[in-house]
């Protein structure tokens, strides 16, 4: 099969993999960083590094951006604009604000680029297999364009119009941040009123109470290994924008606001740690309380 030249811009922890992947599938890579090292460890997979934005954009039939958030895109958008292709089409996979997206999508069509919103799911294990949850937003014919590129990098399916795809993603953040806060409550509860916490996992697993965060986040606590797949920065920023996309609309959301306010009490600290360190701040507002007895392991 024949793929279109793509830019993939941020060669991060998620942006590494997701491009390594789609260069070792035969599409033409063209890969740039604000670090340039992150993107020369990308020319073994096939990847051409560029040095400049511009250089990477140029020509390219696809963008790609995989970036830290909003204003890190927008900065992106405005300084590939001029060397960017008519017609080209930007997907965006970094996680922002639901009126970012709308603002890029208004942005990239004034130039007649096209845009898709295009976030993920699954943190570095999925981008590395492959298996990532890809929510669109956009027209049917762009997404249908971008369709054999998000099958090398997971499962994609369109939930809407530009700004749809953010939407989705805040809802598998709110679901993902919120359920990790209580599965560190239930853990805690189970050890601090007697019960073995692995056992009582292994006892509940096939029941309602099981989920894919009580295996992966769970297990993660019960070890106290708190080096990221997700961090704790990134589900900050993305519960902060869970409120704003809900303040946009006039609802509140009583559990979202206390995950956040979980996370924002070790963000400073532990930003770099990985979100299941929800733990750590429901430790420390119960003195005397702590998950087992193994050292935490740290970023």
């Amino acid at each position: 099969m024949s793929f279109p030249t793509v830019a993939f811009l941020g060669i991060g922890l998620m942006g590494r993999p997701m491009a390594a992947r789609l260069a070792a599938g035969g599409v033409p890579v063209r890969a740039w960083n604000r670090t340039g090292a992150k993107v020369q460890a990308l020319a073994v997979h096939g990847a051409l590094p560029c040095v400049s934005l511009a250089e990477a954009v140029s020509g390219a039939a696809v963008v790609i951006s995989m970036l830290e958030a909003g204003p890190a895109v927008q900065a992106s958008i405005d300084a590939a604009s001029p060397a960017l292709a008519p017609g080209a089409l930007w997907i965006d996979m970094s996680s922002t604000r639901h009126d970012e997206a709308l603002a890029f999508h208004a942005r990239l069509a004034a130039q007649g680029a096209r845009f898709l919103d295009a976030p993920v799911s699954g943190g570095v294990p999925g981008a590395e297999a492959g298996t990532l949850a890809i929510m669109a937003g956009g027209s049917l014919a762009d997404f249908d364009e971008a369709a054999p590129l998000f099958a090398i990098l997971g499962s994609a399916r369109l939930v809407g119009p530009a700004g749809s795809g953010q939407v989705a993603k805040l809802c598998n953040q709110l679901i993902v941040g919120a359920t990790i806060n209580i599965v560190a409550e239930a853990l805690l509860l189970a050890q601090a009123a007697g019960a073995d916490p692995a056992a009582v996992v292994e006892a509940i697993r096939g029941g309602f109470a099981g989920s894919r965060v009580l295996e992966v986040h769970g297990q993660r606590m019960l070890e106290r290994n708190f080096v990221p797949g997700g961090q704790v920065k990134s589900q900050l920023k993305d519960l902060r924008n869970v409120l704003a996309a809900a303040g946009e609309v006039g609802l509140a959301l009583p559990l979202a606001t206390a995950a956040t306010r979980s996370y924002e009490s070790i963000a400073l600290e532990l930003g770099r740690a990985d979100h299941a360190a929800a733990l750590l701040a429901l430790e420390r507002i119960n003195p005397g309380q702590r998950l087992g007895t193994g050292e935490d392991t740290l970023p």
